[in-house]
């Protein structure tokens, strides 16, 4: 199922996400849905706070974005990226393992704005898998860059949050736009009934 995707002004992008003690059916189904949205977007990474809950779990695929390439390390190890794909990462945690770069970055929960990001060129990740297992990698290029957009999502970190300060004034309007919308929708949106 395609869930919607909120997009910046809604309060759950702000949210700290609870970690996830025991993965059950409806976590799983769950996760299946974030991935059909996430591909249906056209995106290469979807964090759970961006469908409107607050949980530690992050879908990532990078196997479509062949202009940037993505390494990863098992064990010190390259490994294929292909046989890796979708990533589903449960309770992520992310550690610089290289200096800054520079790259683009965009978001599904802000359409159309993008801003160059220094982030470490490559980080270790451990997180579990959907079958419960522990998954630790190397990640670099951007495999590296969505694994930190994404885990920044569950701690209610946003991209723009890691702009350079005169990249984000130019887009201030814009944000400013995207945020009165999203308020506006939320105003308007059906409120549960009260029994």
């Amino acid at each position: 199922m395609i869930l919607p995707i909120v997009k910046y002004g809604h309060p759950v992008l702000r949210q700290k996400g609870a970690r996830v003690e025991k993965i059950t059916p409806e976590i799983r189904e769950f996760i299946a849905n974030m991935l059909e949205t996430m591909y249906d977007e056209r995106g290469v990474g979807l964090a759970a706070q961006q469908v409107a809950r607050a949980l530690q779990i992050t879908v990532i695929d990078v196997r479509e974005a062949t202009d940037r390439p993505s390494t990863m390390e098992i064990d010190g190890q390259p490994a294929d990226i292909n046989e890796w794909m979708p990533l589903v990462l449960i309770n992520p945690e992310v550690k610089p393992a290289a200096d800054p770069v520079i790259g683009g970055e965009g978001c599904l929960s802000f359409p159309e704005i993008f801003a160059d990001i220094a982030r470490p060129a490559a980080v270790d990740v451990t997180a579990l898998s959907p079958a419960g297992k522990t998954l630790s990698f190397r990640a670099g290029g951007l495999l590296a860059r969505a694994a930190q957009h994404e885990t920044d999502h569950l701690h209610g970190i946003l991209f723009i949050d890691r702009m350079t300060s005169a990249k984000k004034r130019e887009l201030q309007p814009e944000l400013d736009a995207l945020m009165a919308d999203t308020k506006d929708a939320l105003a308007r949106a059906p409120r549960p009934s009260k029994r």
